[in-house]
């Protein structure tokens, strides 16, 4: 069975999700849960982007040991060197060099001939293979590039040094029958095809990114590139967890596999989800909420009978069990450990037991307590962004009679903060009070709240993003008082803002990436 390589690309392509901003120790984090699921090779950012992005993939690279870690680079001499000095830690390095190719790009934005196209893409290969062994080229905007050119710009990529080359649909404007036959001409026409890997990176503005990538492995690529979740530009990139349940269901059909460690999918899903603030559809395939419901009678009936009529893929195969432990305010220590080895958690002794001090106090707020509730009250992190503000209390006053006030008690350095104050909506009145506690000048740009469980009595997660000038960040908040969760995301973006603010200037340009 030949094997497919799977780039994740969930930290570069996927940050650049409206919205999004990982801190270092957040993807390290989604880093290591990438290494625990088996991904050949990650993508962890653009060094020379920013400052902190480097920090960011020099992180990574530190951490991780059993993947390739891959730096993004145009096809310039700084930003090659961003990525030698990212990547000096790794204990695989990879660099991943772009330029664009397509007549649109060559013409508006490169203002390039072809000639020029080449002569600069060689250059950039042969100054990086000074330093990389690996190396993938991606000709951006490949999709839409003649496909003579295309072939000889791959011949010329491989003659330079490139262990890669990878085909972008970057637009997301191909059909499989397209994109698979690039794969097919290069693998018929270009010398030396057999001494490189082929890569298939889709983007999925007209909801082909799965199926073109799937087209390019019957027709011989080597590797798929893509984020979990399917998030990315735009409408996203291919979902790495897709290609995966495709090929594991299907061999017969596509005669190859990946190594991935399905039953990590799900728990990836989620920490994705959580740390990028972008919620999964419920009826995403594979990872969404209804992947494995079934409402309508006649399925139920089937079920009952026989799984397989129909569902096609187990939950047990990307990780997700039924609940047999009804967790509640009566449960003992036993049951609980008991609970969190069956879902996967390995915890010592003195985790287990401040993971059950959680569970009691949140135990007795709700009749019972899920699979959901334990996921998300284990995986609620501090990180390392240090703490400037600490809410302590908050009371909300409501009447539809009466304009809405809400009093906080903020710790601070200084001592405790407390203020009052007034808004249009509970939330608002929370918010306008830590304003004026903190003295902080800041503009809410996104609110979302959601269920991390069912019931009446279920846990809210809220998520905010708040902005300070060329500043911006995340923050989370959990509780089963969305009030109190909303309280406690803006506090924890606010700490989060003031860091950045306090580590100065570094912003993203605004590139144009593959």
């Amino acid at each position: 069975m030949r094997k497919i390589y799977l780039f994740d690309t969930t930290l570069r392509d996927g940050e650049q999700s409206p919205g999004v901003n990982l801190n270092k120790q957040e993807k390290v984090e989604i880093a290591l849960q990438l290494e625990r699921l088996g991904i050949d090779r990650i993508e962890a950012g653009f060094p020379a982007a920013s400052p902190g992005d480097l920090e960011g993939v020099a992180a990574v690279a530190k951490a991780v040991k059993n993947a390739s870690i891959i730096g993004l680079s145009r096809s310039r001499e700084q930003d090659i060197d961003a990525v030698r000095e990212a990547l000096k830690d790794a204990q695989d390095p990879c660099l991943h060099l772009f330029l664009a190719t397509s007549p649109i790009h060559r013409k508006h934005k490169l203002r390039m001939e072809k000639e020029q196209v080449l002569e600069t893409a060689e250059r950039a290969i042969r100054y990086a293979k000074q330093y990389f062994s690996k190396i993938e080229f991606s000709p951006e905007d490949a999709g839409r590039t003649e496909l003579d050119f295309l072939c000889q710009v791959t011949e010329m990529a491989i003659k330079a040094g490139a262990t890669v080359v990878n085909i972008p649909d970057t637009v997301g404007y191909m059909n499989p029958a397209e994109y698979g036959n690039i794969f097919k001409t290069l693998k018929e026409q270009v010398p030396g095809i057999e001494n490189i890997q082929l890569s298939a990176h889709c983007h999925d503005d007209l909801g082909m990114a799965t199926a073109n990538a799937l087209s390019a492995i019957l027709n011989g690529a080597d590797q798929i590139e893509g984020t979990i979740n399917g998030i990315g530009e735009r409408a996203g990139n291919t979902a790495l967890e897709e290609i995966a349940l495709a090929l594991a269901t299907r061999p017969d059909y596509f005669q190859a596999n990946t190594t991935l460690n399905l039953k990590e999918i799900a728990r990836t899903s989620r920490l994705v989800s959580k740390l990028t603030g972008m919620v999964v559809p419920g009826n995403k395939a594979i990872v969404g909420a209804n992947a494995f419901a079934h409402e309508s009678g006649i399925h139920q009936d089937g079920m009952l009978k026989e799984k397989t009529t129909y569902e096609i893929i187990s939950p047990e195969t990307i990780g997700l069990k039924e609940s047999k432990l009804v967790l509640g305010k009566h449960s003992g220590r036993h049951a609980f450990r008991e609970k969190l080895i069956d879902m996967g958690y390995e915890l010592d002794d003195e985790a287990v037991n401040t993971a059950f001090a959680k569970f009691k106090e949140l135990a007795d707020k709700k009749k019972q307590v899920t699979d959901e509730d334990i996921r998300a009250m284990l995986e609620e992190k501090l990180y390392e962004t240090p703490v400037v503000y600490k809410l302590e209390a908050i009371q909300v006053n409501y009447s539809n009679e009466a304009v809405p006030s809400a009093i906080v008690r903020i710790g601070a350095e200084t001592g405790v903060l407390e203020q009052q104050a007034e808004g249009n909506g509970s939330v608002d009145a929370i918010y306008n009070a830590i304003d004026q506690a903190t003295k902080e000048s800041v503009e809410l740009e996104d609110y979302s709240i959601k269920s991390v469980s069912q019931g009446k009595d279920a846990q809210g997660e809220v998520h905010v993003v708040l902005k300070q000038g060329d500043y911006s960040a995340q923050g989370r908040g959990l509780s089963t008082d969305i009030l109190e969760a909303s309280a406690r995301a803006y506090v924890d973006a606010l700490n989060r803002l003031i860091d950045k603010r306090n580590a100065g200037p570094g912003r993203r340009d605004n590139m144009s990436l593959v």
